[in-house]
């Protein structure tokens, strides 16, 4: 049975247990495939030749613009934020937009309460008032600004430390609960880095700082997770400090890393780990590539994807924390990207 999205918006986030989630999911992608095989006639023409409905990888997000939705229709275009080559475009309609925020709503809500919290932003104001097509960083950053109050920009335009306005974010919350937000690079080389160099201290007394945006240039500096909270402890006193996962290709579904260290999937999504070579499904503990569903992409078929990302599954509905569902790392990028699905023969 087809879901309507109230009805998808009432699910509880990490408590249905694996048969429930399966049933679930099952008949909601099953619904997907047959949506976007009859409204996108690119979608149709990658799964020719494919046995069953095979996921898309992420790189050809890049290469076409595949939507089920007219033009008329469109109510936002997404980029990813890709430095290098092309960027993915997504297409959104007002139907699906407002069901991913919704569901990002409701993923954050659990982890940082219902109350908006102070603000500080880990990055410079100017990043989200360029007026070209916005970037997935602006895109991050935007959505975030919702659950917070009173924001404060950490970094100035040139993306140096902005002292003044740390100081003043200090004061003014050092001894209430505060939320910070940022991308991993930037909150490591911009601020926590530049906070040691000038022998900057804070003890703000309890917060969260959530930051993404993979560790692609920290594992480069040698930088460990581990590390990086230890030096955030340091720098800034008692803040949790919560990484996720999450692309612009399945914006809204959010991955958050629990207090023992591991990311969870929500009820709306679904992980599993597939050897490169075959594309088959391995075992808990064994580390491949990241496939991602979700039931929320319904303006463009984003709903299976084979991403370009290494990790590992560590178990499903017993991790410590007490949140049902599969929880997981991401281990970093693949080399060279060589995953192909049964759609990528296709040119």
């Amino acid at each position: 049975m087809h879901l309507s999205n109230e009805q998808l918006l009432e699910l509880p986030i990490y408590a249905l247990n694996k048969t429930q989630k399966q049933a679930f999911l099952a008949s909601q992608l099953s619904f997907l495939d047959n949506h976007h095989l009859q409204h996108c006639g690119m979608y149709q023409r990658l799964q020719q030749g494919c046995e069953s409905i095979s996921p898309l990888t992420v790189p050809l997000f890049k290469e076409f613009l595949l939507t089920s939705i007219t033009a008329e229709d469109q109510h936002r275009l997404l980029t990813s934020s890709g430095t290098q080559g092309p960027t993915s475009k997504i297409t959104l309609d007002s139907e699906t937009a407002q069901l991913q925020s919704r569901v990002l709503t409701k993923t954050l809500q659990h982890w940082l309460g219902k109350q908006r919290l102070p603000m500080l932003v880990i990055d410079a104001k100017a990043t989200i008032q360029k007026k070209a097509g916005m970037s997935a960083r602006a895109a991050g950053i935007q959505g975030m600004l919702f659950f917070g109050r009173d924001p404060h920009f950490a970094l100035n335009d040139d993306m140096t430390l902005n002292i003044e306005v740390i100081e003043q974010f200090f004061e003014k919350y050092k001894d209430t609960p505060v939320f910070m937000f940022g991308f991993t690079f930037i909150v490591w080389q911009q601020f926590i880095q530049q906070l040691v160099q000038m022998g900057k201290r804070y003890s703000f007394t309890q917060g969260m700082l959530l930051h993404g945006g993979g560790w692609k240039k920290m594992q480069q500096s040698a930088v460990s997770n581990d590390v990086f909270k230890q030096q955030i402890a340091q720098s800034l006193g008692a803040i949790s400090v919560h990484d996720y996962y999450g692309m612009v290709e399945q914006t809204g579904t959010i991955y958050i890393e629990c207090e023992h260290g591991h990311l969870h999937a929500p009820v709306w999504s679904d992980i599993t780990v597939v050897d490169a070579a075959t594309a088959e499904p391995l075992g808990n503990n064994q580390a491949g590539v990241i496939l991602l569903n979700s039931v929320l992409p319904k303006s463009y078929p984003g709903h299976r994807l084979l991403t370009e990302d290494l990790g590992v599954i560590h178990g499903e509905d017993d991790c410590a924390c007490g949140r049902l569902g599969k929880y997981f790392s991401v281990l970093g990028r693949l080399a060279k990207s060589q995953v192909r699905g049964c759609s990528d023969t296709f040119s």
